[in-house]
């Protein structure tokens, strides 16, 4: 995949779009770094080579990113989400 998240906020944002309530129940919980890395995840989208080289993981990851947008993913966003989570950092 050609995202900049470390392979922890990726395995964390694939089950975040795998179990929606996980990534509810992060939002409540104000975990922004969290939502961001899923948010990010989720744009980033699943990268065609993975089609070739793990075809269910493509499906997959696929099905899980247009659930997280007909769910209304789409109106969270990004930056908004990564200055709540540095600001969080900063003990903001």
């Amino acid at each position: 995949m050609t995202s900049s998240l470390s392979r922890s906020d990726e395995i964390l944002a694939r089950k975040f779009l795998a179990e929606p309530d996980l990534l509810a129940g992060a939002i409540i919980d104000r975990r922004w770094r969290e939502v961001a890395a899923t948010v990010a995840f989720a744009e980033a989208d699943a990268p065609p080579e993975l089609a070739v080289t793990d075809p269910a993981l493509y499906r997959q990851t696929r099905e899980s990113v247009t659930r997280f947008y007909l769910r209304g993913g789409g109106a969270l966003d990004l930056d908004k989400l990564r200055q709540l989570s540095d600001s969080n950092a900063l003990g903001g």
